[in-house]
């Protein structure tokens, strides 16, 4: 399973102004039974790997978090560091092909159309 976190406030300024509600994406998969890596997107040509709990999803979700979780695994040749951005990231993850979704607000209306 990958769950894809969102988040409504950002340090970054054009998602400020172009985003609406969502303004952040991030990807997280269960390594262990009780263990998550979270794969943050932080600038072009990086993205952090923070080591999870799953308490920690309840945390994030107390702070304006919100979750889709989509059945699957990463690809083998995922490579967060390749994205531009946080979107691009996520679709890279999901394997999407959808040159349309270029905003966190989009990547959550297709992904609740399409999973649930």
């Amino acid at each position: 399973m990958i769950i894809i976190a969102f988040a409504t406030n950002t340090s970054k300024i054009i998602p400020r102004l172009l985003c609406r509600r969502l303004r952040h994406c991030a990807v997280i998969t269960p390594v262990e039974s009780d263990a998550l890596v979270m794969y943050q997107f932080t600038y072009p040509g990086h993205a952090a790997r923070l080591r999870l709990h799953s308490r920690d999803l309840k945390i994030l979700r107390a702070h304006g978090w919100s979750f889709v979780y989509v059945p699957g695994h990463l690809p083998r040749d995922f490579n967060a560091a390749q994205a531009y951005t946080c979107v691009d990231m996520t679709k890279r993850a999901l394997r999407i092909r959808a040159p349309h979704i270029q905003t966190p607000d989009g990547l959550y209306q297709y992904l609740r159309r399409h999973t649930l």
